[in-house]
């Protein structure tokens, strides 16, 4: 944590790079980081709901976005937030999930940069 100095044990493993892309730069930019996951004791964890339209498929959209804030377990300082996201099943074709039918549930993490401290460790490695 970079507040407190707590480790919250991210690791470079464990980040989301299938979406190194033209938004990949922009994620930087505001200050995020995306991991597939994380050590989920190292931090409190608070249920809610983001009030903004967003989109489930390709052709459907929701207005209430649930989410869950990473605190630091120790201080209680926001670190990032979780996302269910949906994905299509292995094999399908990206027009077969447009209605949602059959699609599998996945845990993301946005992590603030901000809210972090590189490791002086050398077994922890630097996640940027």
């Amino acid at each position: 944590c970079g507040s407190c100095g707590y480790a919250l044990d991210l690791r470079a493993s464990n980040r989301n790079t299938s979406n190194i892309d033209s938004k990949y730069g922009k994620s930087l930019k505001k200050g995020i980081i995306s991991f597939l996951s994380v050590d989920e004791s190292k931090f409190t964890q608070i249920d809610e709901l983001k009030c903004l339209p967003h989109f489930l498929t390709k052709h459907s959209w929701g207005f209430l976005q649930p989410r869950t804030k990473l605190l630091c377990r120790k201080c209680g300082n926001l670190i990032g937030y979780a996302y269910e996201e949906s994905i299509p099943p292995l094999g399908s074709a990206a027009s077969d999930s447009s209605s949602g039918v059959g699609m599998a549930m996945c845990r993301k993490y946005r992590i603030k940069i901000r809210a972090l401290q590189p490791s002086d460790e050398p077994s922890l490695p630097f996640i940027l």
